[in-house]
């Protein structure tokens, strides 16, 4: 039986993916070396359910279900501004950027994502909806000077507003691991309010 590691997320423009780039520059030069695993401007994503090893006899059931789900869902704009961590700057395990979208349609979006997929064999995700962009993970050997180091960085950085966007749609996303880092294939779009 063949799985893919797949997820969904909303797709980001080019110009975002820069703005956090360069972000991510000036936060390394201010944390210890190799504290911190960057990621990948491609693998950035606005990540609505990671859905995990899939079998591959599953994706169109989950096709025909998230179409129901656009059709549905307005579109909607999200700011992407200030950096945070998880679980917070005390102890940093994730660096982010976060995502405001004061309307609640994007919480509502996921909701409905969530939903459709409970049936398909798919947890529920027990934690609340916190749309988020992951810059780095902190290592887990990085030591407690070194963790402390990159909250304090994290803490001090000035990050106003980078940019409004605009969720049109969204995406079923093929991830496959590999030695250099994951490779993203979109294997199906969404448009929302279609």
């Amino acid at each position: 039986m063949e799985t893919i590691r797949a997820f969904i997320a909303v797709p980001l423009p080019g110009a975002l993916l820069k703005q956090l780039t360069d972000l991510q520059g000036r936060l390394e030069r201010r944390v210890p070396p190799r504290s911190v695993r960057w990621v990948r401007p491609e693998g950035i994503h606005l990540t609505l359910k990671f859905l995990g090893d899939t079998p591959a006899e599953k994706l169109p059931g989950i096709k025909q279900a998230l179409v129901v789900v656009a059709r549905n869902a307005p579109v909607c704009t999200f700011t992407v501004g200030e950096v945070g961590c998880f679980p917070n700057t005390h102890r940093p395990r994730v660096v982010w950027v976060g995502v405001q979208e004061p309307t609640g349609r994007l919480a509502v979006l996921q909701d409905a994502i969530e939903e459709v997929m409970a049936p398909l064999g798919y947890e529920l995700e027990g934690r609340g909806f916190t749309p988020h962009l992951t810059l780095g993970r902190v290592g887990r050997k990085t030591s407690r000077g070194d963790v402390a180091q990159v909250g304090e960085a994290v803490a001090a950085a000035e990050v106003g507003q980078l940019a409004e966007v605009v969720a049109d749609r969204f995406e079923l996303i093929r991830s496959v691991l590999k030695p250099t880092g994951a490779e993203y294939t979109t294997l199906e779009m969404f448009a929302l309010g279609e």
